[in-house]
């Protein structure tokens, strides 16, 4: 027989603290977040463009199925895809060597994990137009002439931002670069909080540094490394400044992604109806892609 407690004065009034104290960041989201969300929904079924008058037409999902039948959005959405699925994996992979490598109580140590953690702080524009300039086309870019100098000559100077096999991989290099250090800091703070026994219990079993790491390391990481995932990958998709400033999506769509589309159309070419459509879009796909990711972690950990 289960007994209903009244709750007490206090806990009436812890609640209503935590009530007050989260309304602010509550209305946020209600304002920026939900509220944006839902009008974009609807406007994704009508015709709205920029000074057409009222009342809208509308469309249903006859707006869907003209995006998904243009093929520049079809190659925006396969470059996004792209994007995410070779950036995360490599960002993640190097976020992580580089947190063992500063997960020391050596001197000088705080230098280095500023120093990989200072890209993140720089302004997204302003990385992209210093790697505009690394990327210069000829002899004396330097990126060509690093190239050339490693391959003792070998190189032949590439256009990058203007090879449609090339413009891509850059702008992959470019985030790679900008995005590291910010996986890396949340990686370090999974690091240290690595109780020190768990490596002496397995020192003592035997266990050298590489099975240390494998069966130490990673399973105690595996939380900080799925939210590490989700986040990198939700930033992969919202892929835009580089895209903007680096090539403009070209050349010949080679680096166009769904939020460069949605924004050509909705300013551009003021098809307002058509870049909510897009956004509705991606914001599905991304979400369809961490609920995976969630899946699968979960998965792995009910079978561990």
């Amino acid at each position: 027989m289960t007994m209903l407690t009244k709750s007490t004065p206090n806990q009436k009034r812890r609640g209503l603290t935590a009530v007050f104290m989260s309304a602010p960041a509550l209305l946020g989201l209600l304002l920026f977040v939900a509220v944006p969300f839902l009008l974009a929904v609807a406007l994704g079924f009508t015709n709205l463009r920029l000074g057409s008058p009222l009342p809208l037409e509308w469309l249903g999902f006859e707006q869907y199925r003209r995006i998904f039948a243009d093929p520049s959005f079809s190659r925006a959405l396969l470059n996004n895809l792209l994007f995410a699925f070779t950036v995360v994996p490599l960002q993640t992979v190097l976020a992580l060597l580089l947190a063992l490598l500063l997960n020391r109580s050596l001197g000088g140590i705080a230098f280095f994990r500023t120093l990989f953690f200072m890209p993140v702080v720089f302004p997204l524009s302003l990385v992209a137009v210093v790697w505009v300039l690394i990327f210069a086309p000829g002899p004396n870019g330097m990126m060509n002439s690093f190239l050339e100098l490693v391959s003792f000559g070998a190189w032949t100077p590439r256009d990058f931002l203007h090879d449609p096999q090339l413009a891509l991989p850059a702008i992959m290099l470019t985030s790679i670069w900008q995005g590291t250090g910010f996986q890396m800091v949340i990686i370090l703070a999974g690091l240290q909080a690595i109780p020190a026994e768990l490596y002496e219990a397995a020192a003592i079993d035997g266990a050298r540094r590489w099975r240390q790491f494998w069966h130490v390391t990673l399973p105690q990481l595996r939380n900080t490394l799925i939210f590490v995932v989700l986040v990198t990958t939700i930033l992969a998709f919202r892929l835009f400044d580089q895209v903007q400033i680096m090539t403009q999506g070209g050349p010949h769509d080679a680096t166009t992604t769904v939020m460069f589309e949605a924004v050509q159309a909705a300013f551009a070419r003021q098809q307002v109806a058509r870049g909510a459509a897009m956004t509705v879009v991606l914001f599905l796909v991304v979400l369809l892609i961490s609920w995976l990711q969630r899946r699968v972690a979960r998965q792995e950990r009910e079978v561990l």
